[in-house]
């Protein structure tokens, strides 16, 4: 009888992990280089180099908040490992699943260049699990199973000494693919999550100004449509968190809530009588430190969290957002039934929500003689791409795309930084979401300090992305943020400033085409760039050379707040 054919640990792995997931993005080393050759030669899977390690897991945590579906990053063991941490962080902070798999130390015991990689990944809340010869593919798979159930990252460890040890075909993977066993929708049941959804039914169908305010939450669960209904039938306005940005319907929307939200949209939110608020974790930045709604409000909360999640919070109930909505506008109905009532509350009707909307223009040129970013930002929104999805960078700058270019849904808007509060992912971001989107055009903003952060990837995103790439660097000579917080303080401006960067030429010698923006008429270029079938034209850099003088309307609330 003829032997079982033999495979290698790295096969079974590469080929578990093809059955979920169809992109990796890593940077090859002595650790994961026999899983990258398996991945190459055997499966289907798409594997993208980037050029540093950080970069792949950005490129992996952009992919899937880009279009919902799973992707993996892979690096080697030690620093290519510890370059990982941060990105890691940030996709933990934000909740973001993806799989991270790295080069592991032996199972004899770490060697002078290896660290305790389990306890780091510990410590930003991501869980490890390790590779063996005796289940591999079943390994993969409960990884798989963690990250998307709790909507996390999780690494998957490969000890060096165990990657090309033999193991059979069949532990392989070459059998039909597992079924996840993932966790349903949470359903509130019981006499008093009843009785509260019949409270919020009454409250939202009898309001005379109601309001909806949805967040990320409410688009995972894909509580969408049951929103907008709910909306129509109740007559209320919306808005939403910065990252649920284009769920509701232009029409009756107020735009993004709290500190990038516009003063008369957000005037109009704190007339509102009752608040819905759906899968939205009302932060500092979206509440206006508390001040987003009137005090006299009657604010109700759907959320998976155990509790509400912000004290001024009346009523709340645990709940898938999508479930929970769909049940209200059943109860909403029936009231209406019940009380003869066909009207919603007009309150949408009687108000001028455009004119609510309404941004600041600035000037053309600030006072220092440099582009007014809140001009630029005015004249880019109606140059760039319809078609487009937005990846930042975080940064003082983040308020310009958040504040003037709307976007067709929330997975049109990457913030990739802004959970863990760092600087320098936004260029790999431009990685995963071009290979998420492939249709789309890819329009990253980043400021200076960030873009050379970032820098080891800009070839990476003039590579992946090509002619649907599009990158602004709001380029102020500064760390924005610093100078706004501690400039005002009295401390030593030196260490806040960038002696400036020709972001133009560095996109010139990686095959892009760079741009210096010094006026609102050289960014007719993207007129004629948009304009160009994308298989004709390059990725293209506009280096916009802004005023610092020119502080966010988000930064300067955060600045009076801390003044109090």
């Amino acid at each position: 009888m003829p032997a079982a054919p033999v495979s290698t640990l790295a096969a079974a792995v590469a080929r578990t992990l093809a059955q979920h997931v169809s992109d990796v993005v890593g940077v090859m080393g002595n650790g994961n280089a026999h899983l990258v050759d398996a991945l190459v030669r055997e499966t289907g899977v798409r594997y993208t180099p980037v050029r540093h390690e950080a970069g792949a897991v950005v490129a992996a945590d952009a992919y899937y908040r880009a279009s919902g579906r799973l992707a993996a990053a892979t690096a080697t063991y030690g620093a290519g490992f510890t370059n990982t941490v941060t990105a890691l962080a940030e996709a933990a902070q934000a909740r973001t699943p993806l799989l991270l798999l790295a080069g592991e130390a032996p199972t004899s015991g770490q060697r002078p260049w290896d660290v305790d990689q389990i306890a780091l990944a510990s410590a930003v809340g991501v869980r490890t699990y390790t590779v063996g010869r005796a289940d591999a593919a079943g390994t993969v798979l409960l990884a798989v199973e963690h990250a998307l159930a709790h909507r996390t990252p999780a690494v998957v460890a490969l000890p060096y000494d165990v990657v090309t040890a033999p193991v059979s075909a069949a532990e392989a993977g070459a059998g039909a693919p597992s079924a996840l066993r993932l966790p349903s929708p949470h359903v509130p049941d019981g006499e008093r999550a009843t009785a509260q959804l019949a409270r919020f039914a009454r409250l939202l169908s009898r309001a005379r100004r109601p309001l909806l305010l949805a967040g990320r939450g409410a688009w995972l669960a894909g509580a969408g449509p049951a929103l907008r209904e709910l909306a129509d039938l109740t007559g209320a306005l919306t808005t939403t968190s910065v990252l649920g940005r284009g769920l509701f319907s232009p029409e009756a929307d107020l735009g993004v809530a709290g500190g990038f939200g516009a003063d008369g949209a957000m005037a109009l939110a704190r007339g509102a009588d009752v608040v819905l608020v759906v899968g939205a974790g009302l932060n500092p930045f979206t509440t206006r430190f508390g001040d987003l709604f009137g005090a006299d409000a009657t604010v109700l909360q759907v959320d998976l969290a155990e509790t509400a999640t912000h004290p001024f919070v009346d009523s709340y109930v645990r709940g898938d957002a999508r479930v929970v909505t769909e049940e209200l506008v059943r109860l909403v109905r029936s009231e209406r039934l019940e009380r003869a009532a066909s009207a919603s509350s007009g309150w949408r009707e009687s108000v001028d929500v455009e004119a609510a909307r309404a941004r600041p223009q600035g000037d053309t040129l600030a006072p220092d003689g440099r582009l007014d970013p809140r001009s630029a930002a005015a004249r880019l929104a109606e140059l760039l791409p319809a078609d487009r999805v937005v990846v930042s960078d975080g940064g003082h700058f983040i308020g310009w795309a958040a504040m003037y270019w709307p976007v067709a849904a929330p997975d049109r808007m990457v913030l990739v930084g802004t959970a863990f509060q760092s600087i320098g992912l936004g260029l790999p971001s431009v990685v995963g979401a071009a290979l998420a989107r492939p249709e789309s055009t890819v329009v990253l903003t980043t400021g200076d300090g960030g873009g050379l952060m970032a820098l080891a990837d800009l070839e990476s995103a003039v590579r992946v992305a090509r002619g649907r790439g599009l990158a602004v660097v709001w380029n102020d000579a500064a760390y924005g943020a610093e100078v706004h917080v501690y400039g005002r303080q009295g401390l030593a401006p030196d260490p806040m400033l960038i002696p400036e960067v020709d972001f133009a030429a560095m996109a010139g010698a990686v095959g892009a085409r760079g741009v210096v923006v010094r006026s609102l008429a050289d960014l007719d270029v993207l007129a004629d760039w948009t304009a160009t079938p994308s298989a004709q034209r390059e990725f293209l850099l506009l280096d916009l050379r802004v005023s610092p003088l020119v502080v966010a309307p988000y930064q300067e609330e955060i600045l009076q707040r801390a003044a109090r």
